[in-house]
């Protein structure tokens, strides 16, 4: 079995303009691929099963972007799974997307499909809306749901990303978002600490860990914010070095990372 990358990402910013008529909400985000990652094992089998070793259980997001990538492709082949996890669940950084994205990557290439990058966008936005940008694999402007993309280059950031031990339900968040419409900004070009997270205040006003995270990091990084739909925070920088520097003063009931922002997904050329 191989195993391969499935990084985690930041929303730089992420504005809910109004609900749509379908239940979902029209948002505007920019999207940004960090080098914190999740290892997915893939190894391809000759028989048409579908096997998955771990403790996720039989309704995570690798053995269901495997299942339907087979019914899609109608694939005689099959594939064996494993999963590492680094990226906190319900944390906003994207994992379990992420995971389910690399599946689809590795498995177009083990299974010999030859998918355009298009193809797999479509089978991965059934999973979740933020399947698509990993399938994309460079950092973007999402609009829609978030599965509309187009490429921004972003400057080259550090980022120091704090982790409340909280699962954030995402679902619970969107129920709550606000009904009127909101504005949002002109994009591209896109700068450092531009919008605002408008799930901000809802997730703060439910969750006290991630409201506590934030307050610490925007008293020292006043353009600190959320990312997703929570509960991750995080604060740009421009070097390793001030990132790690606050990083150390974390207080001991606070937990993070310190990730490097990436251009481009480690696998990106593995779709057409």
């Amino acid at each position: 079995m191989n195993w391969y990358p499935a990084p985690g990402k930041l929303n730089l910013c992420l504005h809910v303009l109004g609900r749509r008529a379908d239940g979902y909400h029209e948002l505007q985000t920019v999207f940004r691929l960090i080098d914190r990652a999740d290892k997915v094992g893939v190894a391809a089998r000759s028989d048409g099963e579908i096997r998955f070793s771990g403790e996720f259980g039989d309704q995570n997001l690798c053995l269901k972007a495997a299942r339907l990538l087979k019914d899609e492709t109608r694939s005689p082949r099959g594939c064996d799974l494993a999963l590492e996890k680094v990226l906190p669940v319900g944390g906003g950084l994207g994992g379990g997307s992420s995971d389910a994205a690399t599946v689809l990557l590795a498995l177009n290439r083990l299974w010999d499909l030859n998918l355009a990058r298009k193809q797999l966008q479509q089978i991965g936005v059934r999973l979740g809306a933020d399947v698509p940008v990993f399938l994309f694999g460079e950092n973007a402007l999402g609009e829609g749901v978030g599965e509309r993309l187009t490429a921004l280059s972003l400057p080259a950031a550090w980022y120091l990303v704090l982790t409340p031990q909280v699962s954030v339900s995402t679902r619970e968040i969107f129920e709550n978002a606000l009904t009127p419409a909101a504005k949002g900004i002109k994009i591209p070009p896109f700068f450092p600490g531009q919008g605002r997270n408008d799930l901000e205040p809802i997730v703060t006003a439910r969750y006290p860990a991630v409201a506590a995270h934030l307050a610490w990091l925007k008293s020292r990084r006043p353009q600190a914010r959320m990312t997703g739909s929570g509960g991750c925070v995080f604060a740009e920088f421009a070097g390793e070095s001030e990132a790690r520097a606050l990083q150390s003063q974390l207080p001991d009931s606070m937990h993070g990372f310190v990730a490097r922002g990436i251009e481009q997904h480690p696998l990106h050329d593995w779709a057409n």
